[in-house]
């Protein structure tokens, strides 16, 4: 028989992805799990996926691979998606197709699937990503081709063939965790008037309980790229794990938003991203210490670009490739320590250091300096203006 690889986590939509396609396409189906630190016990996401169906499981730990290679790359891009947005659902895409078709290769199949919807982002994500690594896989889309429309049919679906799946109709909330994030969308969020529920954050106390005296924080880089948390060194994937955990402790990196789709919708959307914050605010910190005004400022703009081309899905092309080269670029400044302090929701810093620091205290003073000579403003100001000056008689002159 042939095969497809599904990209399977467990979770609602694709449990009833398996039997699915057995019905449908007559296939065998290779349930494919990334661990990208969403903490789930993979025995029995494997045990599920084959009492669901499955004629086999393979369960690929990318932590490492995810961090190095996708999260850090995005804190040093400064990408963030319509200024609130993390990205955290949106990076990890890549690296799941990398891994459907690294096993899709691997086990002689024709097509991988996938469970993302057809009013979603995901799917353009999942498939661009696959097209860019292997041209010749087909693709199977069962939201775009089942008769099921809604989560509550998905449910009897499920139900009907005796799979168990974690939503129920009391938290119907579509939700995706990796060791980045978790996101919260459905239900009540739907729709943008209701705030969310007291119960929903599972990563984030909410700030008004969190600890009533502030924690700190220190963090330092090399090149960009996050070393030393606390003075010691630690594996990035230990770095984004403690740092989550402290973020999270005090309330720090929610975000609620209403955000447009790549697909033309807006949609609304809860995020935790508690160590992603902290990660992002502390590099932030740095450049500014560190990177010129003029790049620091055309960077800028790359950064929304950058955001747009992760948002979209095509983190598999030249054009991110070229982006990348010009942040590790500007980048090589980026070394130094950020202390931040963490207290109910708020991530502000307290304090960075830096070897490669344009900071020269001496000159920026507002106390008696022997470096500046003010009055050399004025020519400066008389040239700056210029063009102002001229405008501003011609308009005089054609009143």
């Amino acid at each position: 028989m042939a095969k497809v690889v599904l990209a399977y986590s467990g979770g609602l939509d694709t449990s009833i992805i398996i039997p699915w396609l057995k019905e449908n396409y007559g296939y065998d189906v290779i349930a494919m799990v990334a661990d990208l630190g969403q903490g789930d016990d993979y025995d029995a996401v494997r045990e599920k996926a084959l009492k669901s169906g499955a004629a086999g499981v393979h369960v690929r730990d990318v932590k490492r691979e995810f961090v190095e290679d996708y999260l850090f790359p995005l804190v040093r891009s400064g990408a963030v998606y319509e200024g609130k947005y993390l990205l955290g659902t949106s990076v990890a895409r890549p690296l799941i197709a990398k891994c459907l078709v690294e096993t899709a290769e691997a086990e002689g199949a024709e097509a991988v699937a996938h469970g993302a919807t057809g009013k979603g982002n995901d799917q353009v994500r999942f498939e661009v990503s696959v097209m860019a690594l292997n041209p010749d896989l087909k693709v199977v889309a069962p939201w775009r081709e089942w008769d099921i429309r809604s989560r509550q049919e998905a449910m009897a679906y499920a139900a009907a063939r005796g799979i168990p799946v974690p939503a129920t109709k009391e938290r119907p909330f579509s939700m995706d965790q990796n060791l980045w994030h978790l996101s919260h969308e459905g239900g009540v969020l739907e729709d943008p008037g209701n705030a969310p529920p007291e119960d929903l954050y599972l990563l984030t106390v909410p700030p008004e309980r969190a600890p009533d005296r502030p924690t700190y924080v220190e963090l330092e880089f090399e090149r960009g790229v996050p070393k030393r948390l606390d003075g010691a060194a630690v594996d990035p994937v230990t770095l984004v794990e403690r740092l989550n955990a402290l973020g999270g402790a005090n309330g720090v990196g929610i975000v609620d938003m209403v955000e447009n789709r790549l697909v033309g919708m807006k949609s609304r959307g809860v995020y935790e991203t508690p160590g992603g914050t902290i990660l992002v605010a502390a590099h932030r910190e740095l450049e500014l210490l560190t990177l010129d005004r003029n790049t620091l400022h055309f960077k800028d703009t790359i950064a929304v670009r950058y955001a747009e081309l992760v948002y979209d899905g095509l983190w598999f092309t030249p054009l991110r490739e070229a982006l990348d080269a010009f942040v590790t670029e500007t980048q090589k400044p980026v070394t130094g320590r950020v202390r931040l302090k963490l207290y109910k929701g708020n991530c502000v810093p307290a304090g960075a250091w830096s070897p490669c620091s344009l900071y020269d205290q001496e000159l920026s003073t507002f106390e008696e300096d022997e470096v500046y000579d003010q009055k050399d403003a004025a020519g400066f100001i008389n040239l700056f203006g210029l063009p102002v000056r001229i405008q501003a008689r011609v308009r005089r002159r054609n009143r």
